[in-house]
């Protein structure tokens, strides 16, 4: 049997492995932001759904509600988050837990923000009023 050193090995495409290549990944824009998909149950067949949002400096996105916990991860700039009327500001490699059903605006800082988010696939998005907005694009 051969000896394969630890940095020749490959991963291993099966059925049960999803790798999204660079050029698969899926993106979204929206006045707010920009959403690139990274792995859901319709890329990379994952249960749950995980992308990346890039916010200019000064953008926000609307008041709205999520039906499930999303867990936000800074990669760099910052934004300011009002969760249920109170500020929470995030910056490079803060990690904040938002809570389903809670109501929420992210705003970018001045010098923008790349973040990681992961949800439920499924999560559904609703406006203040109650609006139901569906599945993002970018989540399903």
């Amino acid at each position: 049997m051969p000896v394969v050193r630890r940095d020749e090995r490959r991963p291993t495409e099966t059925p049960e492995t999803g790798i999204v290549r660079r050029d698969e990944r899926r993106r979204t824009e929206t006045p707010n932001a920009v959403m690139t998909t990274l792995a859901s149950p319709t890329l990379g067949g994952a249960t749950d759904s995980m992308w990346q949002v890039d916010m200019r400096r000064g953008q926000a996105g609307p008041p709205h509600t999520f039906d499930t916990e999303q867990v936000w991860t800074v990669l760099s700039g910052g934004a300011t988050v009002e969760l249920d009327g109170g500020p929470a500001t995030i910056q490079p490699g803060d990690t904040i837990v938002i809570p389903p059903g809670v109501p929420r605006q992210v705003r970018a800082h001045p010098n923008g923000l790349a973040a990681l988010v992961f949800a439920r696939a499924g999560a559904r998005a609703a406006m203040l009023d109650g609006t139901d907005r569906g599945v993002p694009d970018w989540i399903a």
